[in-house]
């Protein structure tokens, strides 16, 4: 968090490109490509970017009254999923002897080029503008060597021909790309793949996302990479199997046959609502149990584990086990309003083909689901190698 000495420092620097000043309180757009390009840190920096809200050129506050709103709507930026990966920013009020500002702080990213709306945006000098191929391509470059995480890195054994190129061009970067940046694309299959994470092009293989998405064979590369579906006749593991299903191969498959499949189980009643109406109600809301279900795709750890996500079905309630505990900053006493990503590239995949909304409230939508359907809230267990969540059946 800057001091009020290094915030009147950046207000007179007017040549620095890391700095962006705007009088605008609700141009969405511009604060989000603002907050991409400092995310890229084309110049690599390795140092925060700040956007100044309510400062005009010259450096001066504008007399702008910053609200408790207008901080929301500037921290909600993050979560919206528009910018991907999420960037990791701060938002903050300052109150100067010439006015108020509000002040976004950005940190670079590990997971270049970040995107908005499709687009990369970077910091040329004291301007923004849209990443070329070759800036790109320095950016991908550059997230090699700050890998963090599972998802990203190269699979060493693998290469191109693993992958289901005809899945990536025609159902994945159509969506994740935008339309004009595509009809400009020169790039060969390769650099594609490496601009949205899914290719290591110094080793010259796919990612275990780029595997996981879109692999030939995914169990080959991540053997626990499956959903294990069991109904039982009663309540406990010992009962009579009813019904049990694999839920494998590419992660884009595996999801679309997720949706399908879970209505399907679902059973409906009909309930009086007066002497001359009915209302069809569920036993469980779907939206609940495709809510557990995608973030326990997404936050799972692939990397340690070769169990599969048990999505075990008893006749009195759902219980929902994903491999690996709590990630990052998340605890059992901040869950699930903090949130940390295991699996940042397939998250963002996620909210790029629609099965995540938005970023951080899939729990929160998913309780309140069960709440309006008569349900009781579920109940999530941590532990160190694993999180179940248990889901009661309306009474």
């Amino acid at each position: 968090m800057l001091t009020d000495q290094e915030l009147q420092m950046l207000l007179t620097d007017l040549e620095s490109d890391r700095v962006e000043r705007t009088i605008s309180t609700n141009d969405t757009d511009k604060f989000a490509e603002a907050i991409c390009a400092f995310s890229n840190d084309f110049p690599n920096h390795r140092e925060p970017g700040y956007l100044l809200i309510g400062v005009d050129n010259q450096g001066r506050p504008s007399g702008l009254r910053v609200t408790d709103q207008l901080l929301q709507n500037l921290a909600g930026i993050r979560s919206d999923g528009n910018i991907q990966p999420l960037p990791a920013m701060t938002v903050h009020k300052y109150t100067l002897p010439q006015g108020e500002v509000a002040v976004v702080e950005v940190l670079p990213s590990d997971l270049p080029p970040v995107r908005y709306r499709g687009r990369v945006w970077i910091r040329v000098g004291p301007r923004r503008a849209v990443a070329n191929e070759t800036e790109e391509r320095r950016l991908s470059e550059r997230r090699m060597a700050l890998a963090r995480t599972f998802d990203s890195r190269p699979c060493l054994e693998s290469k191109l021909d693993d992958l289901i190129l005809d899945l990536f061009l025609v159902t994945y970067r159509t969506n994740a790309i935008s339309a004009d940046i595509l009809a400009e694309n020169r790039r060969d299959i390769r650099e594609q793949l490496a601009s949205l994470r899914f290719y290591a092009l110094a080793k010259d293989c796919p990612t275990y996302a780029g595997l996981l998405l879109f692999g030939q064979d995914t169990l080959r590369w991540l053997p626990g990479a499956y959903i294990q579906f069991v109904r039982f006749r009663g309540t406990q593991l010992s009962d009579e199997i009813e019904n049990e299903h694999r839920f494998s191969g590419d992660l884009l498959t595996m999801l679309r046959e997720l949706d399908a499949f879970i209505p399907v189980q679902i059973q409906s009643r009909l309930e009086p609502v007066s002497s001359l109406q009915e209302r069809a109600t569920e036993e469980y809301p779907t939206v609940a149990l495709r809510e557990f279900l995608m973030n326990a795709v997404m936050h799972r750890w692939y990397e340690g584990s070769n169990t599969p996500i048990r999505f075990y079905w008893f006749t009195d309630r759902i219980e929902i086990q994903s491999p690996g505990g709590l990630y990052g900053e998340a605890t059992p006493e901040n869950f699930p309003r903090q949130n940390a990503y295991r699996n940042p590239v397939i998250a963002e995949a996620m909210k790029v083909l629609g099965y995540v909304n938005k970023y951080g409230r899939g729990v929160l939508r998913a309780q309140d689901a069960l709440q309006k359907n008569g349900n009781p809230l579920a109940e999530f267990t941590f532990e160190p190698n694993y999180v179940l969540v248990t889901t009661r059946r309306k009474p």
